[in-house]
């Protein structure tokens, strides 16, 4: 099927959906959030067909031939939000007016202060029960078994790639666009500055990612999100033509920078954009397209050689960084990546990103399962192969062990489906989302499901019949507002009890005016009504989640 033609599909068939922030349904790309809004001056009145200024396609990657930047020095502190919480100043409007797609409106809608915040008072953290008995007293030997970030949806974009779908950027279609993505790489080097902050405070046992790492799928979004975690010399951003928005060095997020790099070890997690184009299409079908100059029909992409960036349907300058990775393509980049985080020659070899990581010196197993569709759908898929060649023998091996198991996937057991989205066939052997919770609470030893993908903080007590069930915990996305992650601790508190606390953490710009930049531009987009609140309730966000031992 062609591009356009897949467009078509995806526009008709988020209609259908109606408007997103339906609690755990799948919206467009089945984020929960939407970056776009109804304004009439988005679409086709947003676009230009002015084409990028001459010159060759530049190493997209990491390299330089000057000097190399340093990286930002570590910060201080990191507070939480039981410190203190970023407010938006500006209210937010009651529809979109304004668009951000467009230089001069987006220049406005800063100007008006809709990007700027202020440090509002912490959130206690509140304790949670599954219901039932009253979990007694700690005991006097309560301890703490792990301490780690749970880190999701940075969706780090080429924002210049011919595939976007900047044009088509609506209520019912997330993700399009967002004023804050040319700065998704400096955003997210400032979440791993934080989260050392964090580290320096006490000590961190890992980072688990909540995929959606990428944003479409790409070689170079994929190589620049391994390099700023693995802290690579120098990362540029920037794909086709070389831009310098801003002349000179280190002013504009086109420019190379130095990433500084996580100082704990940090586990892989598969997300639909990061094996599907704009975490929608199967990547076989727009191989060909992602490393031309053309911009196929139905696309639409941003022209940096004219100020601000707008949207442009005309040629780019092509760049084979830009080339689509299946599953086990993505696998091999994720193992040749510093210490391969999670994924063994094993994991390529099976197809899917599913594999057991222990959490050194305790009782604690992390099972990471691959929850992608192979199939041009959003949505998550996990089937009856997947559990019994790869998902069970990990939990019984688990159960067998003594082990405590945290189960991090992309997708929530509400946004599973069979694969069928956009006009696909469904997969055979599909599980429904009471499929996955009945499977996972056959183990006891089961204590939480850890995801992300909806953008939206959340935290669920599931409890099927019969079993003793198990907290399913949701954060919030980089990507969208309230861009944060969550800090998270297992305690074992000595009464037959476990708690799990999360607890959510804004990443800090201290000293960083591009990532700054990034904070005002990702606040601006929800301030004016193009992306739905993320935030979910005081009970989603920082709570201390009660669980009986098995």
């Amino acid at each position: 099927m062609q591009h356009s033609s897949l467009l078509v599909v995806l526009a008709s068939s988020l209609l259908a959906l109606g408007c997103p922030g339906d609690d755990g349904e799948p919206e467009a790309d089945g984020s929960g959030s939407s970056s776009g809004g109804g304004s009439s001056s988005g679409g086709e009145g947003a676009t230009t067909d002015t084409g990028p200024s001459d010159g060759s396609g530049t190493d997209s990657s990491t390299g330089g031939t000057t000097e190399l930047p340093e990286p930002l020095p570590p910060l201080d502190a990191a507070p939480t939000t039981v410190d203190e919480r970023i407010v938006p100043t500006h209210e937010v409007a009651s529809e979109p007016t304004l668009d951000p797609r467009v230089p001069d409106e987006r220049q406005q809608l800063l100007d008006e202060g809709y990007g700027e915040h202020e440090l509002g008072p912490g959130e206690p953290i509140l304790e949670l029960d599954p219901g039932g008995p009253v979990p007694p007293a700690p005991g006097p030997g309560a301890s703490l078994l792990t301490r780690f970030v749970h880190l999701a949806d940075t969706q780090i974009a080429d924002d210049e790639s011919p595939l976007r779908l900047v044009a088509v950027d609506s209520l019912f279609i997330s993700g399009a666009f967002r004023p804050q993505e040319t700065h998704g790489c400096q955003i997210t080097n400032a979440a791993v500055r934080t989260i050392n902050a964090v580290d320096d405070q006490t000590p961190l046992d890992f980072v688990v990612l909540g995929g959606d790492n990428a944003d479409s799928a790409q070689t170079n979004e994929l190589q620049w999100f391994l390099d700023i975690l693995d802290g690579a010399p120098v990362v540029h951003c920037d794909s086709g033509d070389d831009d310098d928005i801003v002349p000179g060095e280190d002013n504009d997020p086109k420019d190379r920078f130095a990433p500084v790099g996580l100082n704990a070890p940090w586990i892989w997690v598969s997300g639909n954009h990061d094996v599907l184009v704009q975490g929608n299409f199967t990547t076989d079908t727009e191989a060909d397209a992602a490393v031309g100059s053309q911009v196929p029909s139905g696309s639409s992409t941003r022209d940096w050689s004219m100020p601000g960036g707008p949207v442009s349907t005309s040629p780019v300058v092509a760049d084979p960084a830009r080339a689509l990775v299946d599953t086990p393509t993505l696998l091999e980049l994720v193992m040749a990546s510093g210490d391969g985080h999670g994924v063994t020659a094993d994991t390529i070899a099976s197809g899917r990103a599913t594999f057991a990581w222990d959490v050194a010196g305790t009782d604690l197993r992390m099972v990471v399962v691959d929850s992608t569709a192979p199939t041009s759908d959003s949505n998550g898929v996990i089937t009856d192969a997947d559990v019994e060649d790869l998902v069970r023998p990990l939990l019984d091996q688990a159960e067998a062990d003594g082990k405590l198991v945290i189960v991090s996937t992309h997708h929530a057991s509400g946004t599973l489906s069979d694969g069928a989205g956009l006009g696909s066939d469904p997969v055979p052997g599909a599980l429904t989302p009471d499929d996955w919770r009945a499977f996972l609470a056959e183990y006891p030893n089961v204590i939480a499901h850890l995801c992300g993908h909806s953008h939206v903080h959340r935290a669920t007590y599931v409890q099927p019949m019969g079993t003793r069930g198990y907290w399913e915990v949701i954060t919030a996305a980089i990507a969208d507002w309230p861009h944060q992650m969550r800090i998270v601790e297992v305690h074992d508190q000595d009464n037959g009890w476990l708690t799990i606390t999360g607890i959510a953490l804004d990443y800090s710009t201290e000293g960083d005016p591009l990532a700054t930049e990034g904070r005002a531009l990702g606040i601006l987009d929800f301030t004016s009504n193009w992306v739905v609140d993320g935030s979910g309730t005081p009970e989603d966000r920082n709570v201390r989640l009660w669980i009986e031992a098995p």
